[in-house]
């Protein structure tokens, strides 16, 4: 563990200067790093050269001093569990200088307690009697047993949902759900979810400092690979939370990217979601301060020219002028395909709604066409057009839009604006919602808000309320006729003649079979 000789040189000196004195040493007993504190701390360096991976331990163990021979503090054993050293200790040190109890905890793998670390007894240094590298050969056995087997292609990555809120529980737990589908549409397994209610959020952490120590360990614990947040973290945020532990920790925002850049296939698509990944990476590129700002020129002032850190900034801000540039020479393209519908004098109907709620569904079924159908969140990116034939023998332009969701990035928002702008020209929106859903009201009011934001709340639309199948008659019909919609199913064809009747009043009003007014 420490030999008798390294801990009475430490304990002497220490005493000597009044400081805590602490050494990483690896499995072959080498020294590979010491460190100087104060009288009650030591503050440890980066240890991102020795990274865990799929390992369970570090592979180094810190033993350190104790100027008043006590007990391992509480932020040693969360620099432990947090760490994954394989093993801490403290040496007491005497009032003559000499080295006293010997104070040890190590890792313990998931356990019904829920302990993650086991505290030995204390002993004094020359009673200690353990073989180190026997112990945590078994330790590490231990471990693997308890860790989850991986099977690289199939088993998804896990993942524990943080949300940090002082909104009411009820929509706190409503967000939380939302962001369970997006995780899963990411692809990813979720192991459990984390909810806190602070009087005041914490402005490093979000969470507070404890309440994250106990999730990281957890993580560590069950070999999760995330920590996704339901809200949108700041970049000072997201670095100080990164500091504590080495699983990978993304915000609600960065999540929906990740989908959208799964999900785009079209050439504007992937230009849009480019743009807002980069608009979103910009300002968390962040450097160490002024130190690494370009000296200025002229004499006294030659520097070494650009660091790396400014190299990517000002690469990143070219590309996003550049992808700007190309989405708005496809602005353009689209711009002259709806002037020739409009000098058709078709009508255009655009079906706009919150994810998932059914919109590319109710386009095949009134098109007979093929665009993918999938159960998850932002299936659809890529708008859709197809013509549309009535039984009067009229014809409209049918477009699907990408689905609208709560608490949208703003990125996003800003990057498909060229794409959302098509619906200025709709002469009816169909904003179709999912009846089914429990949070089908709040789910209509986001639309509708959004909506507005994007100029839209000028066109004539009609509420439709899809997958009334879900539920009891009477139930569709009370709730239909409080909100104002139209209830049916896209997965029965019957209950879509009332839509087109209603549609075909809209559009042209009262027609006769032969295209005339009535």
């Amino acid at each position: 563990m420490v030999s008798p000789e390294l801990a009475r040189f430490c304990a002497v000196l220490s005493r000597e200067i009044g400081r805590q004195i602490a050494v990483l040493i690896n499995r072959h007993g080498a020294i590979e790093d010491v460190i100087v504190g104060d009288h009650h701390e030591v503050v440890l360096p980066d240890l991102s050269a020795y990274r865990l991976g799929r390992r369970s331990l570090r592979g180094i163990r810190m033993v350190h001093t104790h100027l008043r021979d006590e007990p391992l503090s509480q932020d040693d054993l969360t620099d432990l569990a947090l760490l994954r050293f394989d093993l801490i200790a403290a040496v007491g040190v005497r009032d003559d200088g000499q080295p006293g109890h010997l104070y040890a905890a190590n890792i313990l793998p998931p356990n019904a307690a829920g302990k993650p670390y086991e505290i030995w007894d204390p002993v004094l240094l020359q009673d200690c009697r353990v073989d180190f590298r026997q112990f945590l050969s078994a330790l590490e056995e231990e471990l693997a047993r308890a860790r989850p087997a991986y099977q690289v292609g199939f088993e998804p990555e896990q993942a524990i949902l943080v949300s940090v809120s002082k909104q009411s529980r009820g929509e706190q737990e409503d967000s939380l759900e939302e962001l369970r589908d997006l995780a899963q549409s990411a692809g990813l397994s979720v192991l459990e979810t984390v909810v806190q209610r602070p009087q005041s959020l914490h402005p490093k952490y979000l969470l507070g400092s404890g309440k994250l120590k106990e999730v990281v360990i957890k993580a560590l614990q069950h070999g999760v690979d995330y920590l996704v947040f339901d809200q949108d973290l700041s970049p000072a945020q997201a670095t100080a939370i990164a500091a504590v532990t080495e699983l990978k920790v993304i915000d609600r925002t960065q999540l929906i990217l990740d989908i959208f850049a799964r999900r785009a296939h079209s050439r504007g698509g992937k230009l849009q979601v480019e743009l807002a990944q980069l608009r979103y990476l910009l300002p968390r590129l962040i450097g160490h301060g002024t130190a690494l700002s370009r000296l200025a020129g002229g004499i006294g002032g030659r520097g070494p020219g650009e660091t790396k850190l400014e190299v990517d900034r000002r690469r990143v801000r070219e590309r996003i002028v550049h992808l700007e540039r190309q989405i708005e020479a496809l602005a353009r393209n689209r711009a002259q395909q709806r002037a020739k519908r409009l000098r058709r004098e078709v009508p255009i109907i655009s079906i706009v709604g919150y994810t998932n709620a059914g919109k590319s569904t109710l386009l095949n079924v009134l098109t007979s066409s093929h665009t993918l159908v999938e159960n998850q969140v932002f299936a659809t990116l890529d708008p859709a057009s197809r013509r549309l034939r009535f039984p009067m023998d009229q014809e409209a332009i049918v477009t699907d839009t990408v689905g609208f969701i709560r608490n949208l990035p703003s990125e996003l928002m800003e990057a498909f604006r060229a794409t959302l702008e098509e619906l200025q020209d709709a002469d009816l929106l169909l904003h179709v919602a999912d009846i089914s859903s429990p949070t089908v009201e709040h789910q209509m009011r986001v639309v509708e808000r959004i909506l507005t934001e994007l100029g839209l709340h000028h066109i004539p639309r009609l509420l439709v309320l899809n997958k009334a199948d879900r539920l009891d008659p009477h139930e569709a019909a009370t709730l239909s006729a409080r909100v104002g919609g139209l209830p049916m199913s896209a997965l029965r064809p019957d209950s879509l003649y009332p839509l087109m009747k209603v549609i075909e009043e809209r559009l042209w009003g009262c027609l006769t079979r032969e295209g005339l007014p009535c």
